[in-house]
């Protein structure tokens, strides 16, 4: 039998399509066509912008370009900070195979470059779930070259910037540190953190699926270098200090200690140094006590310092002479019931004399001849109770209470620093006055060359007349007599005062200072050490802190080229004065 027969006679070929079957397929196929034309067409069309933004987010990645941070540079252009290429190491985990031939013994290797153990290292490699973890950042550059040259798949490394600091803990509490992100967290480095830090680039690229970067998107954006910093320090005038510092904080078994270096005619801080320090790019195991900056974040009572304040008063308005007499006999006067007394009982004095003995007695028999208010506006003027304007992060104003809550035994105490308290930066800053013609100057970090524009405390008289007072007590028979140096003249003024504790004194805790000019006819620095509780059986600022004044005193000028003004050695007594606690 034949197949045309056959299909013939099958009933399925014999009977007819409907027309409307055939329409009906036709007319679906056409609609597939026009939803899928429309759907291309919203697509590339409408949503053109969406479903771009939806493919760029799964592929398409924005990489920052660090900027360079600027440099910190002292007033010679010494760099005190700078930053440096590193390499930052990262890995996406489920792309490292340690199963494959080899791959174990890199991976110790890495451990021992990245300095992490490595049980450790396969503890952040262990979640497969991860796609990015970091390893290490801002490794030394040529390390991070040698972890690419170990070519494990999975690891990679992105180009950073880190913070090296060659001057080291002598500068650390000027200079401050940056954190692994490049921002400023302490000193200069978060005071001017902004014009540092320049402006980021950015870079648009696309990724595959591992991560890595097949092609650029668009143009690059550079990034922009921060500013160079130059500062009123002198590196070598800080270190000097930090070092004389640190040795007789050491010597005299001390908690602690600060050292501030101001030039006179500028109002620059030439150095400022603290003991403890640390190390600003090694900062494992840092403890707040290394961290403080303790010239301009603690404030103490000042103690004696403050008398040539109280004298200058005194002599301003009119009521003294350098050469009137002050009977301080018999070494103690009561207050509305409280004594203050003076070391020894000194007698008859000249007002040059209670400076150069420091007394307390004679001091108060001043102060009460003066209105409380008096006292007040002069040691305002002074820069106490004030913040002082450097723009460094951390600076206190210390506390001098309104005058109207004086009681009459608190502003005797305050006349000769007890009641009131100040930072060492503060002390510092406040003697301008007596070296700068009798008007108190701005301090500044950064570097300057014109002369401070200052604001009158005293006139130029008084200051001179202070200023004669100040020398007396750094000579022969007055209670500094160890700030004296070879070659130049010196004046300054001694203060021991008890450490507070609460609300109460501590027994046996002091705090020794000096606070002085140099040379004393036309005085070019002024300096301001504090030694914080010693403990070697000296306590007295005159004996603690004097010797680190004149150490420094001398260097600086020397470093200035500043003419000696004096022939002769020093005048040192057997036995130096003890000031008044």
């Amino acid at each position: 039998m034949s197949r045309s027969v056959l299909y013939a006679s099958s009933p399925l070929l014999a009977s007819k399509t409907p027309v409307w079957r055939s329409k009906f397929i036709v007319a679906l196929i056409g609609l597939g066509f026009i939803g899928l034309g429309t759907r291309a067409a919203y697509v590339q069309v409408v949503g053109n912008e969406f479903f771009q933004h939806q493919g760029e987010v799964r592929f398409a990645r924005t990489l920052e370009l660090p900027a360079n941070r600027g440099k910190i540079v002292d007033r010679n252009g010494l760099i005190l900070a700078s930053s440096v290429p590193a390499a930052s190491i990262w890995a996406i985990p489920e792309d490292v195979d340690e199963d494959e031939p080899g791959v174990p013994a890199k991976l110790k290797e890495l451990a021992r470059l990245i300095e992490m153990p490595l049980a450790e290292l396969q503890a952040k490699l262990a979640d497969d779930d991860k796609t990015f973890v970091w390893l290490k950042r801002q490794l030394d550059w040529d390390v991070g070259q040698q972890v690419a040259a170990l070519g494990i798949k999975g690891i990679y490394q992105r180009k950073e910037y880190k913070r090296q600091y060659p001057e080291g803990e002598s500068s650390a509490h000027v200079v401050g540190f940056t954190n692994v992100e490049d921002k400023g967290q302490e000193g200069m480095e978060l005071a001017f953190n902004d014009l540092l830090a320049g402006k980021a680039g950015s870079r648009r690229v696309l990724k595959d699926r591992m991560g890595r970067v097949v092609e650029g998107i668009g143009e690059d954006i550079l990034p922009l270098a921060g500013r160079d910093m130059q500062l009123s320090i002198d590196s070598k005038v800080q270190f000097f200090a930090y070092q004389k510092l640190r040795d007789q904080v050491a010597a005299h078994k001390a908690k602690a200690g600060s050292v501030v270096v101001l030039d006179a005619v500028t109002g620059e801080v030439l150095a400022l140094a603290n003991y403890p320090s640390y190390l600003p790019d090694k900062r494992k195991n840092l403890t707040g006590e290394q961290l403080r900056n303790r010239a301009i974040t603690d404030t103490f009572e000042p103690g004696s310092t403050m008398k040539p304040f109280t004298i200058g008063l005194a002599l301003e308005s009119g009521r003294v002479r350098p050469d009137t007499i002050v009977d301080t006999n018999p070494g103690r006067i009561t207050i509305t019931g409280s004594t203050i007394s003076d070391t020894h009982n000194y007698g008859v004095l000249t007002v040059e004399g209670v400076i150069q003995k420091s007394s307390n007695v004679g001091t108060t028999k001043l102060a009460m001849q003066m209105p409380a208010r008096e006292m007040w506006e002069t040691f305002s003027a002074a820069g106490f109770g004030q913040k002082p304007q450097i723009g460094f992060p951390g600076a206190v104003s210390g506390r001098l209470r309104p005058y109207k809550t004086w009681r009459p035994v608190e502003q005797a105490t305050m006349s000769y620093g007890y009641g009131l308290s100040a930072s060492l930066f503060q002390m510092a800053r406040s003697y301008t006055v007596f070296a700068h013609n009798g008007e108190i100057i701005p301090a500044t970090m950064l570097k300057t060359s014109a002369p401070a524009v200052g604001v009158p405390v005293f006139s130029q008289r008084t200051a001179d007349q202070v200023r004669k007072m100040l020398q007396m007590a750094a000579g022969p028979g007055g209670t500094g007599q160890k700030a004296q140096t070879v070659g130049y003249s010196v004046g300054g003024k001694s203060g021991t005062a008890r450490k507070q504790i609460g609300k109460s004194y501590a027994a046996g805790k002091y705090r020794a200072w000096f606070t002085g000019m140099a040379p004393i006819e036309k005085p070019r620095i002024i300096v301001a050490v504090m030694i914080d509780e010693p403990s070697n059986g000296q306590v007295y600022g005159g004996l603690v802190a004097a010797p680190v004044f004149s150490e420094v005193v001398q260097q600086t000028l020397r470093m200035m080229g500043v003419q000696p003004d004096m022939n002769v050695k020093p005048q040192v007594a057997a036995e130096p004065v003890e000031e008044s606690l």
